[in-house]
């Protein structure tokens, strides 16, 4: 689909139409969800949708994860007329931090930290990201706000996937995405019927394993 001229833009979430199948092979994620943002209208949407069940609610502060829940968690501090809190990868901060081991979506063992002069005990923190798949980051950027006292008054995501991690996140803490119900399984499936307008040149991951 052209970025610059979608169709159907009445449609919730007609914007992830724009998302970009994985062209590169399965040591990547299997879609490029940053394709939406080039267009402006499809970032604002975007936007609105994830603050929607926010807009009545005490927060204190807006947290995005690095890297890209960077650019959704500005845009929706903006929104909401929060600041911005950046969890980072380990080893950035100049300043005092707390981290915390964890496991990603490939499997590979990583490190969040933040920095411990922002949030206090009962401060509240909506935090931000692009994805949620095997949840392990999320998890971890949880645990890190929860360690200093925080209380999590959130979780907002593209696309949280019906992992038994996503489903448990889904349980313990209020929780906003932008799929529609009725697509929904088109994502646990790593295959979305938009892709078919992508030409590439290999067959994408279908259920997340294979490439052909």
């Amino acid at each position: 689909m052209d970025v610059w001229n979608p169709i159907n833009k009445q449609r919730r979430g007609w914007y992830l139409d724009l998302m970009a199948p994985n062209e590169k092979g399965p040591t990547y994620a299997w879609l490029d969800p940053s394709r939406l943002y080039c267009n402006k209208e499809a970032l604002r949407d975007c936007v609105e949708d994830l603050v929607g069940p926010f807009l009545n609610d005490s927060i204190d502060i807006v947290a995005g994860i690095d890297g890209m829940g960077f650019i959704l968690g500005t845009a929706v501090a903006y929104r909401l007329h929060k600041g911005f809190l950046a969890i980072r990868k380990a080893g950035h901060l100049c300043v005092k931090t707390i981290s915390q081991n964890y496991t990603d979506y490939s499997g590979k063992n990583k490190e969040l930290e933040v920095r411990t002069d922002v949030i206090k005990p009962g401060i509240r923190v909506l935090i931000v990201d692009q994805w949620i798949e095997t949840g392990g980051t999320m998890n971890a950027a949880i645990a890190l706000v929860e360690n200093l006292g925080g209380i999590v008054a959130g979780v907002a995501t593209i696309c949280m996937e019906e992992t038994a991690a996503g489903l448990s996140l889904q349980k313990s803490y209020k929780c906003s995405v932008c799929i529609p119900k009725e697509v929904q399984g088109e994502f646990n499936s790593k295959w979305l019927g938009s892709f078919n307008a992508f030409q590439i040149q290999h067959e994408p991951l279908r259920n997340g394993v294979g490439w052909k």
